[in-house]
């Protein structure tokens, strides 16, 4: 196994009843769960602290690179004859928010920190109620230092539950949030990571 790059993802979808109904309900709505983790190489170099400067700097790079992951993706379902994904606010803070707990608590997962499913952590930014049917979904990837859209949608390309996330029917929308840190925490060992957090979803 080689070290550098992590991917992941994730799949659900549940009824709006089951999403209000009790945690056994909830079992049962996970059980199709596909989840996958592979470790890659990467080798850029980057400082290990930044100025406040920097940070504003990385910042709107971040804000690029989310741009760019979308329109790539739907770059891709266009190419394949799908509809493409509109840009979500309420995913992208989902996402954003995710990204950003991992950097600073040092894990990597689709579970919150405490342990929370990823659903429902989604689901405080992107409500159920109202809606018929509340679908969504996550593709996760952190690498060493920094990296560009073409990389990150690359790897989840090539991942066969990573690609089928990217290429399915069932989304309408996409929302992506991009950290970066110059020594992050944890799993990370101090190391400069970039983390993007893609979450899907679709509500009827």
């Amino acid at each position: 196994m080689r070290g550098g790059v992590a991917i992941a993802t994730v799949v659900v979808a549940l009824a709006v009843s089951w999403a209000a109904a009790s945690d056994a309900a909830t079992s049962h709505a996970l059980q199709g769960q596909v989840e996958l983790r592979v470790k890659t190489a990467a080798g850029q170099t980057v400082p290990r602290s930044l100025t406040p400067r920097a940070r504003t700097h990385a910042k709107s790079a971040t804000a690029v690179l989310e741009e760019a992951v979308v329109g790539r993706i739907n770059l891709i379902r266009r190419g394949r004859g799908l509809r493409p994904l509109r840009n979500n606010s309420r995913l992208a803070a989902a996402a954003d928010y995710h990204s950003t707990d991992m950097a600073r608590k040092g894990y990597f997962e689709h579970e919150s920190a405490n342990g929370t499913a990823f659903w429902r952590r989604i689901e405080r930014f992107y409500p159920s109620r109202g809606f018929r049917s509340w679908t969504v979904g996550e593709n996760l990837l952190w690498a060493s230092n920094t990296y560009g859209a073409a990389f990150a949608v690359r790897e989840w390309m090539n991942s066969p539950p990573h690609r089928a996330n990217i290429l399915s029917r069932d989304w309408r929308e996409v929302g992506v949030g991009a950290v970066y840190v110059a020594s992050a925490p944890g799993e990370y060992h101090g190391r400069p990571v970039t983390i993007v957090t893609a979450d899907f979803g679709a509500r009827t």
